[in-house]
């Protein structure tokens, strides 16, 4: 199977010669002493400096830790996980899970023979557990580091030079931090729409989406992605009345299959959400007491203006890059704020490394993870492996909708022949007994070689179910490979076997 890196980038090599290593100019149980003091401190070198401690800083330090290496990790934040685990992927999860319980006890219980009264959403509640699973997971994160001896600064770092970070340290002080190998790793940032300043109480983000002390009355969200989608589901399920507007002419954004992109629209429109696509924000004023939003067709045409009581800003997030001092050692970034790196993740400075979403590729947790380890497996061995063309995309609506490989459109305009499988859950023994019977399994393969190209479901579950379409692209599977292996009945996974089958011949229960 392929195992080269799937994805170009700009390589660029540079014969500078790594600086040797200074001896320790102050004993490691001074530095404590002396930055309570605000002296700045010098310490030993370390073998691996980590500048960010959000998911693709806090893998590389545990994992280089594991490999024997002495680790630093700045964190500005103060507590690690970075955006993932403290105003990403975790909460709204929680958020998610919840608010589709209490909109399934509203809507989805009497059918089935239960009989629930008087419900009531107690969102303070609801927002005291999302916290309590924010706070367990990122104090688990940190006596992981305590576990393998990775050392936890916490601060803002800065580049003095090309193996000096200065750190200005949360507690007061400064401490000097010196690496053998630096990885920068500080991730993220929502991207801000030009004219509406966010405030996280009327104009907001993601992370504004995560702390409403109220449920809105009304929310304009602008951006049909992942993100938009997800937050604006929460939202609705609790009772606001949400309405998406999208440039494009689909929602979940240009990876998501565009058969799987309509079918999750009128599922979710069926759910209470309106959407607007092919259609362009003009501008925005929030100076009333609702906030108008003006829009027309994306082609152009008749201006509308609608009104808001909160608007979700969800147009995609860019790297963050501020504050590092990159002009102290002379990197810059490209067009799209991303830092440049080679096939190892070097910068133009070879013991600088970059991964997560500071730089190239889906910004998505698990992407970032991936390349913590491998850079780490660089710097100690010398090489490492992350297959591009095999990470899974999510969605968390209801039905969730899940992808790995390539989508329709994609393989139809690279010219290949292929076949397409198809499998509805309606015709799953599995969803049927859980009433949930929305969406599909959707296989795309080589016509020739029957090789899998991509995988695609909207469905409950697809979340989960996905991981064996990801392992099948990792190993180059066929779909015949998948029919002909035993999958439990009743799951719902025999949709995803049936969808296979679909592929190279036809389906049994369908």
């Amino acid at each position: 199977m392929l195992r080269s890196l799937l994805v170009p980038r700009a390589t660029v090599r540079s014969a500078f010669k790594q600086q040797s290593s200074l001896p320790t100019v102050v004993a490691p149980s001074a530095i404590g002493r002396l930055s309570r003091r605000s002296y700045a401190t010098e310490a030993e070198e370390k073998d691996l400096v980590i500048i960010g401690g959000g998911v693709a800083g806090y893998v590389a330090a545990i994992k280089a830790a594991q490999e024997g290496l002495k680790v630093t990790c700045i964190e500005k934040r103060g507590v690690l996980g970075g955006t993932c685990l403290n105003v990403g992927c975790i909460p709204s999860k929680a958020l998610l899970n919840n608010s589709y319980l209490y909109h399934q006890i509203l809507h989805d219980t009497k059918h089935r023979g239960i009989e629930v009264g008087d419900v009531k959403l107690n969102l303070e509640q609801m927002m005291k557990a999302k916290d309590t699973s924010v706070a367990g997971l990122t104090k688990g994160v940190e006596f992981l580091f305590k576990k393998n001896g990775v050392e936890y600064v916490k601060g803002t770092g800065t580049f003095t030079n090309e193996h000096e970070i200065k750190v200005n340290l949360i507690d007061g002080g400064e401490q000097t931090v010196r690496g053998k190998n630096i990885i920068i790793a500080t991730g993220s940032e929502a991207t801000p729409f030009p004219g509406l300043e966010i405030d996280e109480k009327r104009v907001i983000t993601s992370t504004g989406a995560l702390a409403l002390e109220k449920v809105p009355e009304s929310m304009i969200v602008i951006g049909g992605g992942i993100i938009g989608l997800e937050m604006g589901s929460v939202w609705s399920r609790l009772g606001t009345k949400v309405t998406v507007v999208e440039f494009l002419g689909q929602i979940g954004g240009p990876g998501m299959d565009a058969e799987i992109s309509k079918s999750a629209q009128k599922i979710l429109k069926k759910q209470g959400m309106d959407f607007k696509v092919n259609t362009k924000v003009m501008g925005g004023d929030a100076s009333g007491d609702k906030i108008k939003i003006n829009i027309e067709a994306a082609k152009g045409g008749k201006e509308e203006t609608l009104n808001a009581e909160v608007v979700l800003v969800a147009i995609g997030r860019r790297p963050y890059t501020a504050g590092l001092g990159l002009e102290n050692i002379g990197l810059d970034t490209d067009d799209k704020g991303r830092l440049v790196i080679d096939s190892e993740y070097r910068t133009k400075i070879p013991h600088i490394r970059v991964i997560g979403d500071c730089t190239f590729g889906p910004m998505l947790a698990h992407k970032a993870e991936e390349e913590g380890v491998a850079a780490v497996e660089f710097i100690k061995k010398g090489y490492g492996h992350v297959n591009y063309g095999a990470i899974p995309s999510v969605m968390y609506t209801h039905p969730e909708v899940a992808w790995v490989g390539q989508n329709e459109q994609e393989v139809k305009a690279s010219g290949v022949k292929y076949n397409i499988g198809t499998f509805p859950f309606s015709a799953n023994s599995r969803a049927k007994t859980n009433m949930d019977t929305d969406g599909m399994v959707k296989m795309i393969a080589d016509a020739e070689t029957d090789r899998i190209l991509g995988i695609h479901i909207i469905g409950a579950g697809a979340g989960e179910m996905i991981a064996e379409g990801t392992l099948a692209i990792e190993y180059g599977a066929s779909s015949e490979d998948i029919g002909r292996t035993s999958h439990a009945h009743p799951t719902l996974s025999e949709a995803f076997k049936e969808a296979a089958m679909a592929t190279y011949g036809k389906a049994i229960h369908f």
